[in-house]
């Protein structure tokens, strides 16, 4: 991927940010919602959009990764991320109150900076050390902060309104921001971009064939899953529980659902924070 096919995207996912930032403070409720989903109409607008951009952009860049790179690298490339990623899931965890899961981040850490070789290898999984998924939203929940209700970023894909504006502390934190050359950060922001969309490739089939609204899905899934995860597995009785028991998610389904709730979620995340200001840092103007 070149730095220019990364600016592109980086200037319209600005864009899409900025249209957020007036949909959070100038929308009005509609009468006839779903009780979780006020912004209903711009919500499936924006999903259609995401799609759009998508199918025309991440997609083939994933799949040209996938054909081009073989996939002990892609393994590596997932692990050091995800190595990168346990820094600010421990302080989360930390956040929160669950300090032995901080310790066991810390430790993941650690151990894979070191004997892992710069987290390519994840050494720390194989002698039991849990990878968790934690981020400020779920600390925000955690603290007590409701979630809002559904809303669709532009770009970046579902999330709850509570999530969305904890989006900022997230960008601010991710451990590729502290890079000074914005070059080099830049292009890792791409690599890990298109190695997170890479990641749901192959798994969309069964979710356009088996489901007559995928936006209603969508919604409803993620919406299940995070707070199955913001309580930790335990998530209050909900005004749908009549209609829906929430559960531990599955890996089959998690893979699938994932493909259409997380589309751009990671990825397009990624290429936000490599031009976010002026010299690529990570909060949004």
């Amino acid at each position: 991927m070149t730095t220019s096919s990364v600016d592109r995207i980086a200037r319209l996912q600005r864009m899409g940010a900025s249209l957020a930032v007036v949909v959070l403070t100038g929308c009005a409720t509609g009468g006839n919602s779903h009780p979780d989903d006020p912004l209903e109409g711009y919500n499936r607008a924006m999903f259609s959009f995401n799609e759009t951009v998508d199918k025309a952009v991440m997609k083939p860049l994933a799949q040209g990764y996938d054909y081009v790179t073989p996939k002990p690298i892609k393994v590596g490339v997932g692990n050091f991320f995800g190595n990168l990623a346990d820094v600010w899931i421990g302080v989360n965890n930390l956040l929160q109150g669950k300090v032995r899961d901080a310790l066991s981040d810390a430790g993941r850490f650690l151990l894979n900076s070191t004997v892992g070789l710069a987290g390519i290898f994840d050494v720390a999984t194989d002698v039991g050390l849990e990878k968790h998924d934690e981020d400020f939203g779920q600390t925000l929940g955690k603290w007590g902060v409701g979630e809002g209700g559904y809303f669709v970023v532009p770009i970046l894909g579902p999330r709850t309104i509570r999530d969305a504006l904890a989006l900022p502390v997230d960008f601010k934190a991710d451990p590729l921001g502290w890079l000074e050359d914005v070059a080099s950060r830049n292009v890792l922001y791409g690599v890990r971009a298109v190695q997170d969309r890479y990641t749901l490739l192959g798994v969309e089939k069964t979710l356009d064939e088996g489901t007559l609204d995928k936006y209603t899905y969508s919604r409803d899934y993620y919406l299940q899953q995070r707070r199955y995860r913001v309580f930790d597995g335990r998530p209050p009785r909900s005004r749908n529980d009549d209609e829906a028991v929430l559960t531990a998610p599955d890996a089959s389904l998690e893979a699938t659902a994932s493909a259409a709730v997380q589309r751009l979620d990671l990825a397009a995340l990624d290429l936000a924070q490599g031009a976010g200001r002026p010299n690529g840092g990570t909060v949004i103007p």
